[in-house]
């Protein structure tokens, strides 16, 4: 026994120190080529892992699909709009990408030697456009993987010309004060060019281990302040799209270096950032769109990171959402999918075919934007879904959108948001909306306004930026979800206002509004914005249609009001859009209560189903 132990240690010694470089000179051990997510050696043990899997499979497959069609494709070029090379640095990290996962996994030489075309197109380029540092940052993600991924196919003068890329055209330009300033910033910016910088510092490590020890120590302490975000329980301040981008990158971070080192990675275990996954699950509705508050796109993607949550939690039910986005992969297979393969890689260890779904049909999460996100059921595709959110219009990316709410049933998604305009088209009409202040251009632009969402306007003014609405209260029974968020500071005008929106035995929703009002008369606003059609049956009543479905708008407030409809003259997924609402004039100093129901009308009574959306 005392043997076998001994010549266990040794083939574990052996294996480490051929795994793992270290130098005589004091060297931190660190993994060799390739070392960046994906170690020599692993391919055999992922593609058994992707044989015995059909959603494994059909991510494989739809890799090595894309892969043909770029080979048809010339290799990518410097091409600039605006102030922007964004999609041009996307573009190479997901051909790269690509080929390299798919030469190592087939070893077809056609992957490889196209993905040497790739990285001598960017090794090329006069630079990778540092003053949109983004750009930089997946630049050198993309040519860092290639590096690695391919760094035994490469020639001497390849890697020098690589090497050279990463470390003039991407790393330098980081210690640029003109252009570093993300260092500082508490948002998805720092996390993206933390960990671009960090992979390319990984990839050429041994050539300048000074250099790319000082890039790994700025960016430990650096990235540690957008983390903050997260706290206290995990809500994500930027919305669906934008931690799809910055905790992605984030994860991407923290497993380079677990990867790269062979040892945990602290940051790894912040209770608050591990707990974001459950607000990314929930933030999917029952349609499989998002909750596409502030600058978010309504459609909902297949997210790599989670698959890195599930495996850190060991909580498989945090990918049932993310499997439904596996099967429809093919139809967006290159939207926010610039790093598919991680997918596989992050997943390997999990059995995708066996996933029980969440027990909780609520999530609430406190911190920079508070959010309720309710369901009646995660198994019925009729259920009724509700995105409740708080929080600050001054918020990065946010939108006077503070008490608004998504809601969704029978498949339809009745209250929607508009959701992020066109950066560019604003730009190139020279409106600044980068500045939050109350009276910036930015809230003249009609999406970015508390009109176009699904909330309160008081005297046809804005909400106040520097409010910010508080989660006071949540619950959830057996057979309801309820959540208050006090909106007082946003709304100068009154002395209070709390709106509580409730899923009730899984038949209706119900959004309270209790107000306050001062010395002054005012006029509030109720308004949800929809792309159905609407007939006003009577004053407090309308019905909404869409495919055959419908919704009943009730509205119960003491006093006459009359449903309205307005023309936003503003598309949604093709779809022509209107507001339903209506106003009622408050005396001084008095208080009420404004309650409006929206009912599906497909049943009397909620039916539980057992059956399983997925395939």
């Amino acid at each position: 026994m005392k043997y076998f132990s001994l010549l266990t240690l040794f083939a574990l010694a052996m294996t480490y120190s051929t795994i793992y470089a270290q130098s005589n000179k004091g060297i931190p051990a660190i993994a060799n080529h390739p070392r960046l997510l994906f170690l020599e050696g692993e391919e055999k043990a992922l593609a058994s892992a992707v044989k015995v899997d059909r959603y494994k499979q059909r991510v494989h497959h739809e890799i090595l699909a894309e892969c043909e069609e770029i080979l048809h494709t010339v290799p990518v070029e410097r091409i600039k709009v605006g102030m922007r090379m964004l999609p041009t640095s996307r573009e190479a990290m997901l051909r790269i990408f690509y080929l390299s996962y798919s030469w190592r996994m087939t070893g077809d030489s056609r992957y490889v030697e196209r993905a040497k075309d790739e990285l001598h197109a960017i090794s090329s380029f006069t630079d990778w456009n540092p003053s949109h540092f983004l750009d930089v940052a997946e630049m050198t993600i993309a040519a860092a993987i290639g590096y690695d991924w391919l760094y035994k196919e490469l020639s001497p003068e390849e890697r020098t010309r690589i090497k050279d890329a990463i470390l003039k055209k991407g790393l330098e330009p980081s210690f640029d004060s003109r252009y570093n300033w993300w260092l500082k910033a508490t948002h998805n910016w720092n996390q993206v060019c933390n960990a671009g910088m960090l992979l390319g510092a990984l990839a050429i490590y041994e050539d300048d281990v000074a250099l790319a020890e000082k890039i790994i120590e700025r960016g430990k302490e650096s990235i540690q302040l957008p983390m903050k975000d997260y706290e206290p329980d995990g809500a994500y301040p930027e919305g669906y799209m934008y931690w799809g981008y910055g905790t992605t990158f984030n994860v991407l971070f923290i497993n380079a270096m677990e990867r790269a080192f062979g040892q945990a990675y602290d940051l790894s275990s912040t209770p608050s950032f591990l707990e974001t996954a459950s607000f990314m699950q929930n933030m999917t509705g029952v349609t499989g769109d998002s909750f596409n508050f502030s600058d978010s796109d309504l459609g909902g993607v297949l997210q790599p990171s989670m698959f890195w949550f599930a495996q850190k939690t060991n909580n498989p039910s945090l990918l049932w959402v993310e499997r439904e986005h596996m099967v429809k992969l093919s139809a967006n297979v290159r939207e926010d999918n610039r790093i598919l393969p991680l997918t596989l890689i992050w997943s390997q260890d999990s059995d995708l075919q066996s996933i029980d779904p969440p027990k909780n049909r609520m999530w609430a999460g406190k911190g920079k934007t508070p959010v309720a996100l309710m369901r009646s059921s995660w198994t019925d595709s009729s259920a009724i879904y509700v995105g409740f959110k708080g929080g600050s219009p001054s918020t990065n990316h946010g939108h006077m959108d503070v008490g608004s709410f998504v809601m969704e049933s029978d498949g339809i998604r009745w209250a929607i948001d508009f959701g992020r305009e066109d950066y560019r088209l604003l730009e190139s009409q020279n409106i600044n909306i980068w500045n939050f202040d109350q009276n910036s251009e930015r809230w003249g632009v009609f999406k970015y306004s508390n009109l176009a969402h699904n909330t309160l306007t008081v005297n046809g003014e804005l909400q106040n930026v520097k409010g910010y609405a508080p989660l006071i209260d949540f619950f959830e029974t057996d057979d309801s979800t309820t959540a208050t968020m006090d909106l007082s500071s946003l709304y100068p005008q009154l002395t209070t206002l709390k709106r509580n929106v409730t899923i009730a035995n899984g038949e209706k929703v119900t959004i309270k509004d209790l107000y306050g009002s001062r010395s002054d008369e005012s006029t509030i606003r109720w308004s949800m914005l929809t792309d159905a059609t609407v007939s006003l049956s009577d004053a407090k009543t309308a019905v909404l249609t869409k495919d055959g479905k419908q919704l009943k708008l009730q509205v119960n407030v003491p006093y006459d009001i009359l449903l309205k409809t307005w023309v936003t003259d503003r598309d949604y997924m093709g779809n022509d859009t209107q507001i339903v609402g209506f106003e009622i004039k408050v005396e001084p100093y008095q208080t009420g209560e404004i309650i409006v129901h929206l009912v599906p009308l497909h049943h009397s009574s909620y039916k539980k189903s057992n059956q399983s959306l997925s395939p």
